[in-house]
């Protein structure tokens, strides 16, 4: 099941942002995937995962979170990718967004983070009770998202790599955090890009299997 993609501009209340988004018919809920440590909606893992949770017919959303000309100020110095205040708000404004428009109006919403991105989805789930069904955590640093951690009550799947200690270490401290429906998967032999052979497929099936399981048709919003 695909459908034709469509590249945006969505506007927020303080700058324009790229994204390409896809809605199959019919669609099942609608994931928006939120970049981190530099990456955008270009990235070749996240758009390899949105592929297939397209087939099996869930809309998914690729964003920039930055502008290009935060993007040139980050590659300089690599500050606003762990602003997580403003990525947050950022993933909270797009899913004000995608609750607005008719073809997606009636989805329940999901959230896939991957590295810094992680913490910004986490962040928004908090702030946005009542769009967000669920959250999906790849590689994700969900530590960065601070005391907001206690304010998420959707299911998150925290999903990392057995070769990954550091990060291991931290996804299990923010499970002790999170105060919803919680669940750690470990990739086995897979490092923090998850680049091993099969590694990405895991992660794929994981989070498809997450968001098909919890992400519930909503009553049309007024």
């Amino acid at each position: 099941m695909t459908a034709a993609q469509q590249s945006l501009a969505i506007p927020t209340a303080s700058v324009t942002l790229e994204a390409d988004v896809v809605v199959p018919e019919p669609a099942l809920g609608v994931v928006l995937f939120a970049h981190g440590s530099g990456s955008g909606r270009h990235s070749p893992r996240n758009r390899y995962v949105a592929g297939e949770l397209q087939k099996a017919g869930l809309a998914t959303v690729l964003a920039d979170l930055l502008t290009p000309q935060e993007e040139q100020i980050d590659a300089r110095t690599g500050a606003l990718r762990f602003d997580i205040s403003l990525l947050g708000e950022r993933v909270v404004a797009l899913t004000d967004w995608l609750v607005t428009q008719e073809r997606t109006a009636d989805l329940g919403v999901g959230l896939f983070g991957a590295s810094t991105g992680a913490a910004a989805a986490l962040v928004a789930a908090a702030k946005r009770p009542a769009s967000v069904e669920a959250a999906v955590s790849r590689g994700g640093r969900p530590d960065l998202a601070g005391g907001l951690l206690r304010l998420v009550r959707q299911p998150v799947l925290l999903i990392v790599g057995e070769r990954d200690p550091t990060v291991l270490d931290l996804n299990r401290r923010a499970m002790q955090e999170l105060g919803g429906e919680t669940t750690l998967a470990i990739v086995p032999g897979a490092s923090h890009l998850f680049e091993e052979p099969g590694a990405l497929e895991q992660v794929t099936r994981l989070a498809r299997e997450w968001f098909l399981d919890h992400l519930q048709p909503v009553p049309r919003r007024p």
